[in-house]
């Protein structure tokens, strides 16, 4: 095998796609975590008692942690070598594991007779390390396609990550809907969540772990020595001098900063309608602002199930996705933000809950380019050396937009009339902008990268 083919990471063989899929099936429960997290935060503080003007401050927190911990995670685990867990799975246990002591602790703030100030910062604190864990186990996902996965596959590989998440997402979505149909309590006492949200907690605990072991004890990863040999780099040179975090930003290739740019409208865009979704399903389709009433809660409800429906079509059109050819990365890209964005905007004026379906359907279609694309685009620029490091800094396009959106919410809120449909219009209008940046992503191959000495 040349140098070239070697430094490009083509000499990576092909997986089976049993193998495919074992690298990425823990991400189900991950993704479930996280889904409960995003779709059940609003919610759940405006249970608590949250000033709607100050919901911004309770999702700083998560992707504050998640732009320190990523690169750490990404950089230590490049250094890490275990015989029987490898260099990414140690870290993927170890997250999954706090991510189900904080799922049981999270939805029981209000039950443990707190006044609703500390019952607030208790949720604060709870839904800070629930990010920061859901961040450590979710990263190294990402990381093992870009080790053990060669170019023609990584569309594949990617696709089917997105299927898996999406799939999680809508089993958390999904779930407290499903067992107020069944009888289980959809309203508490003031202060406290439903037993409704609490066991879906539960549950997506119980799964976390179950599909977290199964790619702990399948997954077996490339020691150094074959690493080496496939991509062309040594991960523990010793040889080499040190690269620190900074220097190895200074060298990412162009494609990182591009694509880092749309995703700063894009993940936007996402965080006003994490932070606003419930309210405004709420507000337009159960014509209420009252987060103690039995219509507040169904709302809370509804906007889960349309959490799943964005999911679903996530799903599918994350599977359209794998069937469109790799030089056309950049269309399917652009046209799923296009759609999403029309997606977002049409919110702002549905009141009927069965036309929400269909505005969630296209802001799915946005979902499943931004769970696929941007890593398919950065992990094809880089050679394979500092693999980890990069894409968990390349996490920080996902975590510093949404600080940025929180932060900016509290000027932004009050001057839309405080009113959060027009949040969600908002950020549709950041979602369009995202599909336009697209166009100026210069897709660069790991040869000509710029990423090693």
């Amino acid at each position: 095998m040349d140098e070239t083919k070697k430094k490009k990471g083509i000499g990576l063989p092909d997986l089976p796609k049993s193998t495919i899929w074992m690298l990425s099936i823990g991400f189900l429960g991950v993704q479930m975590a996280f889904s409960l997290q995003s779709s059940q935060m609003s919610r759940i503080f405006q249970t608590l008692g949250a000033d709607p003007t100050k919901l911004g401050f309770f999702f700083i927190l998560p992707p504050l942690a998640g732009l320190f911990v990523q690169p750490l995670v990404g950089y230590y685990s490049d250094r890490t070598w275990s015989k029987r867990f490898g260099r990414r799975m140690p870290y993927l246990l170890i997250g999954a594991i706090v991510s189900v002591i904080v799922m049981i602790l999270l939805p029981n703030s209000g039950s443990f007779g707190f006044s609703t100030f500390a019952a607030l910062w208790f949720g604060a604190i709870t839904i800070l390390f629930m990010d920061l864990s859901s961040n450590v186990a979710m990263q190294p996902f990402k990381m093992v396609v870009g080790d053990m996965v060669n170019e023609k596959q990584k569309s594949y590989a990617y696709s089917i990550q997105s299927f898996l998440s999406n799939t999680g997402s809508v089993l958390a979505t999904i779930f407290p809907y499903f067992l107020t149909t069944i009888g289980v309590a959809n309203i508490a006492n003031k202060g406290q969540l439903p037993a409704s949200v609490i066991i879906s907690f539960y549950v997506g605990a119980i799964v976390l772990v179950i599909f977290s072991l199964i790619s702990v004890f399948s997954v077996h990863e490339y020691d150094d020595a074959t690493y080496a040999l496939y991509h062309g780099v040594a991960l523990n040179d010793t040889s080499e001098p040190h690269v620190g975090i900074f220097s190895l930003l200074k060298r990412a290739p162009k494609t990182f900063w591009m694509v880092a740019l749309t995703q700063f409208f894009c993940w936007m865009a996402f965080q006003y309608l994490w932070t606003y979704g419930t309210g405004t399903v709420a507000e337009n389709i159960y014509h209420t602002t009252n987060a103690a009433s039995q219509a507040f809660q169904d709302g809370g409800n509804w906007y889960g199930v349309m959490s799943a429906v964005y999911a679903i079509s996530a799903v599918v059109w994350s599977l359209v996705l794998s069937k469109i050819p790799a030089n056309h990365n950049k269309l399917g890209y652009a046209l799923s933000l296009f759609v999403g964005a029309f997606g977002f905007i049409s919110v702002f004026f549905v009141t009927n809950k069965w036309v929400l379906v269909f505005s969630f359907i296209l802001i799915g279609i946005s979902w499943a380019g931004m769970m696929a694309y941007p890593f398919i685009m950065v992990t094809n620029s880089l050679n394979g050396d500092h693999m980890g490091t990069y894409l968990g800094l390349f996490n920080g396009s996902i975590c510093l937009p949404q600080i940025v959106a929180s932060v900016a919410s509290f000027a932004i809120y009050p001057l839309l009339g405080s009113e959060m449909k027009s949040m969600i219009l908002l950020a549709g209008i950041l979602m369009l902008i995202g599909a336009i940046s697209v166009f100026a992503i210069k897709e660069i191959d790991g040869v000509n990268a710029n990423v090693a000495d």
